[in-house]
């Protein structure tokens, strides 16, 4: 259940963080003029009088003063060239300076406390 509320809230602000908000509360505000429109005008006038532009509702407006406050609120970022210094590496391999020899076992069979049972046994 948190896992999903976290997958919605992350889709919440990327729509906010990219301006889509205002989309829908555009389309929003299209649907209710075209509702309002559709009461009083046939369904073609309807549509041309919403989309126009000439007659926007008051939602409209308040969408447009906010887009327009959003663009004066953006501060221009002076981006100056990266420069990277590019320091090239070299990889010395050394022997170490303390190390032990150990014993190598030469012939593991040897160290087995018994012998292995002759013949095989059988599974009965």
């Amino acid at each position: 259940m948190f896992k999903r509320f976290g997958h919605i809230l992350l889709i919440c602000a990327l729509l906010a963080a990219s301006g889509s908000h205002w989309v829908i509360l555009q389309s929003v505000a299209w649907t209710g003029m075209l509702a309002e429109n559709l009461q009083s005008n046939s369904f073609q006038e309807a549509i041309l009088k919403t989309f126009d532009g000439k007659h926007p509702c008051c939602l409209c407006k308040e969408i447009a003063k906010g887009k327009q406050s959003e663009k004066k609120a953006d501060f221009s970022v002076d981006l100056k060239r990266l420069e990277f210094c590019y320091d090239s590496t070299a990889v010395v391999f050394t022997a170490p300076a303390f190390f032990w020899i150990t014993d190598s076992i030469q012939n593991p069979i040897c160290q087995l406390s018994h012998a292995p049972p002759t013949p095989p046994p059988r599974l009965a």
